[in-house]
């Protein structure tokens, strides 16, 4: 998996689809009711994504550990909270990933540009952060 599917992984974490509860049975109606009429472009719209309050989740998060991190303003932090590595190398691999073009010797610049690339993708994928970050 990829460090920016496993950082995304880590915070819209999926519960495990639980079965639906069987319908009862009901007898056979005497006479069809009319049922109105649905078109097929309608029943299979893709519904929006509900937004995830990221900035909720990674502060509960956050509550949790003994260490805080400031995951507002640091990519590395960001990693560690939601238990990545976040080596050098790590980071040169998310730049790689995200296209960094920049100088990846001046590591305080590409973790500036990694961080507001990765609170773009927390966007991007439905997540609901503060305008500030």
């Amino acid at each position: 998996m990829s460090v920016l599917g496993s950082i995304l992984g880590g915070i819209f974490k999926k519960k495990k689809a639980e079965p639906a509860p069987a319908a009862p049975v009901a007898p056979a109606p005497t006479a069809a009711p009319v049922q109105p009429q649905v078109t097929a472009a309608a029943a299979t719209a893709p519904q929006p994504a509900p937004e995830v309050d990221v900035a909720g989740i990674l502060d509960f998060m956050n509550d949790q550990k003994a260490q805080k991190l400031n995951w507002r303003t640091s990519i590395v932090d960001l990693m560690k909270l939601v238990g990545l590595e976040s080596s050098l190398a790590e980071r040169k691999e998310l730049a790689d990933e995200l296209g960094y073009t920049g100088d990846k010797s001046d590591s305080a610049a590409m973790n500036i540009w990694l961080h507001a690339q990765v609170i773009q993708k927390i966007r991007d994928n439905g997540g609901r952060l503060p305008t500030d970050l």
